[in-house]
């Protein structure tokens, strides 16, 4: 008789293969994450948010051409934190790891970013040197969690006003049963509420306009409170997810979308107009077990939905000016 349970660490860094490095910038904060799979992971990516900002997505459709991928980078900064990708690009080139193609390599990197730029100066965003700080940092430990990485400037629950929002962050969880390892990595900047399916319970999100408990954004909506005019692409929640088990191209593109599943259980509402939520998903193979995929999209969702929660509760508050945000453990 089998059963799920939490691998050692319950991190994405559980599955073989698969290494974490964040670089993080306290000044605004921003920051970016990189997940590497030095090996070569097989890969996939749904994109559910109206208002992505991603690179290197179309290579992975099952139909294209390149099979494997080196490190995934999740950065904020908005549009200009897709330059991290070529500081982790060159990173990977340093240590010669990448697709031969013709005299060289080239290392294959997507990305997808999330708008953290309601907090400081702009003009302090992820760049390609922090891209490759990242890939420096990274390990197989348990990677940190909360102001960390593409969590450093997360904020969620904004529908009701900045002023009414909280503290996100980056968070991670695995689940391993019949000798496969799944694990998750998201960074949640959710235009919603972050719920915990277990119970229902609101955990962080919009609140009260006296900033005293939570407002439970569905509820607010569903009693026709109307949502202020809001910042577009101002969001997204975005991650990966990895397995040791042996996937095609097309189950780990269909990895990705099931994966989502668990952000729709925690988050709501979940791929708005004004997010752009994206989901990678890797298969290292190192486990050398065929993939079973009923099994796994339902471990991929429960991974996806335990590292949103862990996310918002390994936040911690910040304030920059007039603007205080706390965080879940805050209230």
């Amino acid at each position: 008789m089998s059963s799920a349970t939490s691998a050692p660490s319950g991190a994405i860094t559980d599955v073989a293969g698969i290494e974490v490095g964040h670089w993080t910038d306290t000044r605004r904060p921003t920051g970016c994450t990189v997940v590497l799979a030095r090996e070569g992971a097989v890969a996939g990516v749904d994109v559910r948010g109206a208002a992505p900002g991603t690179r290197e997505t179309d290579l992975l459709e099952p139909s294209n051409l390149v099979e494997c991928v080196h490190a995934v980078v999740l950065a904020g900064g908005s549009a200009w934190g897709l330059d991290a990708a070529s500081g982790a690009m060159r990173w990977l080139e340093q240590q010669g790891i990448g697709l031969a193609v013709g005299p060289g390599r080239i290392p294959i990197v997507p990305a997808a970013v999330l708008f953290d730029l309601y907090l400081g100066d702009t003009a302090v965003r992820p760049d390609a040197a922090a891209g490759h700080a990242a890939c420096v940092a990274a390990s197989r430990q348990a990677p940190a969690e909360g102001n960390v990485g593409a969590g450093a400037g997360a904020i969620v629950g904004k529908i009701f006003g900045i002023e009414q929002a909280m503290k996100g962050g980056i968070g991670s969880a695995s689940v391993r049963v019949n000798g496969v390892t799944v694990g998750a990595l998201v960074a949640c900047n959710a235009l919603g509420d972050v719920v915990d399916p277990a119970t229902g319970r609101v955990i962080a999100g919009s609140r009260r306009p006296d900033g005293t408990g939570l407002l439970d954004t569905r509820r607010a909506l569903l009693a026709g409170q109307p949502p202020r005019r809001l910042v577009p692409a101002a969001n997204t929640t975005i991650g990966v997810i990895a397995t040791d088990a042996v996937l095609s191209k097309a189950q780990a593109s269909r990895l990705a979308t099931v994966g989502h599943d668990g952000l729709a259980r925690t988050i709501n509402p979940a791929h708005t107009m004004l997010d752009g939520d994206t989901l990678f998903a890797l298969g290292t193979g190192a486990s050398g077990i065929a993939a079973e995929m009923m099994l796994l999209a339902t471990m991929a969702a429960e991974a996806v939905a335990l590292a949103t929660l862990r996310a918002v509760q390994a936040a911690r508050g910040v304030t920059l000016g007039a603007l205080h945000l706390p965080a879940a453990c805050d209230l």
